[in-house]
């Protein structure tokens, strides 16, 4: 009875999204930006607070409510990413439910702001950076909407969505936050930092930063066909660094409060620059299921279609 109800909420949802995101008259696609705080972002300051609500979906549930309010006339739904408290280790984030609740309330671009160890010497603590590319090395997290029943393969070549990239470096610029644009983010599992023998390996791989939660997000993302971007806040050297001690939570949670006026300033400018009506991405990032999914109509399994109503409402608008 519980799980029903909750099938046909997050149906609901879904079918009110449909409706708000279609900018009246246009047949454009009306813009909503989600922003996924990382650790030490629990809240969105200059986000006027229009509700906040708890969503259930068919992959479980968020890490958090979701916060619904405004900057400007843009519309912004927070999410913190390790719940309020910070009770979710990277390992057990449900990025699914996450992503999916995201999707099912009609975001059409999401940013992500996550705290990173840097590999170069460059990349100093407090310094931000628009990654551009990720490795992932995480292990049994479910990294897939799709599987047996409906197989997809998406593209994750550029795995950034380029204009709301530029968005993003534009929004630097304007309030004068120092952000270095492009590097490639190594997702470990976690939850233990590196140890030495890594640290030295992945520097000397050329990594440029280190994590532990962009990664399935991204992949998510763009199954949903959700415009993404993760910004880095550089908050320690790892462990590889011979003049500097290795990370702690101290260190981490001092950086981040240090720089959490930065972080704020820099979203607040995205998003009152944010344009209405969400711009097609470069990459095909909000188109990512035209050329991914590989199982017949047929064959496709009537179970595993109900769960991905919300990801597959525009491709079964179309056929």
């Amino acid at each position: 009875m519980i799980l029903t109800q909750a099938r046909e909420t997050s149906k609901s949802r879904h079918l009110e999204a449909r409706r708000i995101v279609r900018g009246a008259g246009t047949g454009m696609t009306k813009a909503i930006v989600g922003i996924i705080g990382g650790s030490g972002v629990y809240d969105l300051p200059g986000l006027v607070i229009e509700r906040e609500e708890t969503l259930s979906t068919p992959w479980g549930d968020p890490s958090d409510a979701l916060r619904f309010g405004r900057i400007g006339s843009t519309q912004a739904v927070f999410l913190p990413r390790h719940g309020r408290g910070h009770v979710y280790s990277p390992s057990d984030i449900n990025y699914r439910a996450n992503i999916d609740a995201m999707k099912r309330v009609g975001v059409t671009d999401l940013v992500s702001v996550s705290a990173c160890g840097s590999f170069k010497p460059e990349l100093q603590p407090g310094l931000f950076v628009l990654v551009d590319q990720y490795v992932d090395r995480t292990q049994g997290r479910a990294s897939s909407f799709f599987g047996r029943g409906c197989v997809a393969h998406v593209s994750m070549a550029h795995p950034v969505a380029p204009g709301l990239a530029s968005r993003i470096v534009a929004a630097a610029k304007a309030e004068s936050i120092p952000l270095i644009k492009g590097g490639t983010y190594l997702c470990m599992e976690g939850p233990q930092f590196s140890s030495y023998a890594e640290s030295l390996t992945n520097r000397t791989l050329g990594y440029d930063v280190v994590g532990m939660t962009a990664m399935p997000e991204a992949k998510l993302a763009r199954e949903a066909e959700i415009s993404y971007a993760t910004i880095a806040m550089v908050t320690d050297f790892d462990c590889w660094h011979p003049e500097h001690d290795a990370v702690d939570v101290a260190s981490v949670v001092k950086i981040v409060h240090e720089n959490a006026g930065k972080a704020a300033r820099l979203l607040t400018r995205l998003l009152l620059d944010f344009p209405a009506e969400h711009e097609p991405c470069p990459a095909g990032s909000d188109r990512a299921l035209d050329v991914a999914i590989m199982t017949a109509p047929s064959a496709r399994d009537p179970a595993l279609l109900k769960k991905l109503d919300a990801l597959m409402a525009r491709v079964n608008g179309q056929r």
